[in-house]
């Protein structure tokens, strides 16, 4: 009997926990990725294409000619327009076009979640910064690219002068050139990742979430579970339900970002159709739970998913991130300790971090209790 075939997108790190588990499920993997030095999965797979996960065209017909029976990525929103693609005109299991387009654009997910009346923050798209005139709200106000993740581009200014700036940088490292300023909603950040099979939805962890002091809001603690109260709990899972059937998210991960304020109001900050990165998704979920989240959209992806309601751990995991800012962690880096699973150096540079792209490692925990550094 002949292997199911999968296909992937990207070759970088962030997708290597999932290539691994395709192959420890058995199945026939197909990467493609530009090759850029970075694609370090092309070693473990066992067909690479050195195709961009842009080209739309070129994965289709190699997909259609090599009979694959699913595709998708993790932790990148680059691809999910791709895959989305591929997935529709050769009826496999996904997620729709416009779906795909409404969880990578920020621009249509503010207009979608404003006209749906879901809390969110206030928010203006722009492709130029000389229509800066228009802003019509307050400082401090956030400014990002309408679609990059990991932070790059993110930035929090208080004047016009700061703005421009930001602005400038934003429309530079964005795909399509265009960026939003957002309100700043004051509070604590939270993510909260999902599985979906076939419009039925389960959210299966809630992430505490530290981040760099500003401008640049770099994430370098995740923790589960949130010790959020059991009543903002159930307010998150209710409205994160609801915001998965708004945007047509059918089938696979989904990785929701939202901040609650001190008077424990819930905006969602942004909606994802892929398992979440930094880790959460590929490793914290399973050390914290149990669920095998990587086998679990692997799965939904061939069609072959199975829903079972039982969490087999109840443990505590996270991951922390080393940068300029977090210098204290080094001595982890050398330590035994018990409840560290997994640790990487990076880089021997450590520097202010500006996105995740900056940081120089990290190491990974489990435990009965959340790890506290000193």
């Amino acid at each position: 009997m002949s292997k199911l075939k999968l296909a992937i997108l990207g070759a970088s790190y962030l997708q290597l926990p999932l290539v691994l588990k395709a192959k420890e499920m058995g199945l026939e993997i197909h990467c493609f990725a530009w090759d850029d030095g970075k694609a370090i999965c092309k070693n473990y797979v066992d067909f690479f294409y050195p195709i961009s996960v842009l080209e739309k065209e070129e994965i289709l017909t190699v997909c259609d000619k090599v009979g694959i029976n699913g595709v998708l990525t993790i932790a990148t929103d680059i691809c999910i327009p791709t895959i989305a693609y591929v997935a529709s005109n050769l009826g496999l299991v996904g997620n729709t076009i416009e779906c795909a387009k409404l969880t990578t654009d920020k621009k249509l997910m503010r207009e979608l979640l404003m006209h749906s009346k879901l809390n969110c923050p206030k928010s203006l798209a722009i492709n130029s910064k000389e229509l800066l005139e228009e802003l019509i709200f307050d400082y401090p106000v956030i400014v990002k690219p309408s679609d990059r993740s990991g932070s790059l581009g993110v930035a929090k200014v208080y004047n016009t002068i700061e703005l421009k700036d930001a602005v400038e940088f934003a429309l530079d490292v964005s795909l399509s050139k265009n960026c939003l300023i957002e309100e700043f909603i004051e509070g604590r950040e939270i993510s909260v990742e999902t599985i979906s099979y076939q419009g039925r939805h389960r959210v299966i962890a809630i992430t505490d979430k530290i981040i760099t002091e500003e401008p640049y809001f770099v994430e370098i603690e995740h923790h589960q579970p949130s010790n959020l109260p059991v009543d903002i709990k159930r307010r998150i899972e209710e409205d994160t339900i609801n915001i998965l059937n708004v945007f047509g998210v059918t089938n696979g991960a989904g990785h929701l970002e939202y901040r609650i304020t001190e008077n424990n109001e819930i905006y969602l900050i942004e909606i994802g159709s892929r398992m979440g990165g930094d880790f959460i998704g590929s490793d914290l979920v399973q050390l914290s739970t149990g669920f095998d989240y990587l086998k679990a959209v692997i799965e939904v992806a061939i069609g072959k998913y199975t829903w079972n309601e039982q969490m087999l751990l109840n443990k505590f995991s996270g991951v922390y991130f080393l940068g300029k800012e977090t210098e204290y962690l080094l001595p982890y880096f050398n330590s035994n300790n018990s409840e560290i699973v997994k640790k990487e150096r990076i880089s021997e540079l450590i520097t202010n971090l500006k996105n995740s792209n900056d940081r120089s490692g990290y190491f990974i925990y489990q435990g009965d209790s959340r790890l506290r550094v000193i």
